[in-house]
């Protein structure tokens, strides 16, 4: 008998957000069997901010997010990197 992938599980505090004319998903998630919650936010663009950190709960995983969000505002989230093209020889 073949092992099964986990299963994932996705906390009732995930979903989305829209502060400042921004919107976001928040994703917490965890996979079956595990305790700890990753943090996953993503853009209208789709472009996803995980972060490094697990948290031992949903709601802290969800603080992590609040204090991003105070400390740098939701703008944090958009994309707005600077594309640097290589010189072509």
């Amino acid at each position: 008998m073949a092992d099964r992938d986990p299963n994932l599980v996705v906390s009732g505090l995930s979903g989305t957000v829209t502060q400042d004319g921004v919107t976001v998903e928040v994703n917490i998630v965890r996979l079956e069997g595990e305790t700890d919650w990753s943090l996953e936010v993503v853009n209208a663009s789709g472009t996803s901010t995980v972060w490094d950190d697990l948290f031992a709960t949903d709601a802290a995983a969800l603080d992590a997010f609040r204090q991003a969000v105070a400390q740098e505002g939701m703008a944090c989230f958009l994309d707005s990197a600077t594309v640097i093209p290589f010189r072509s020889r």
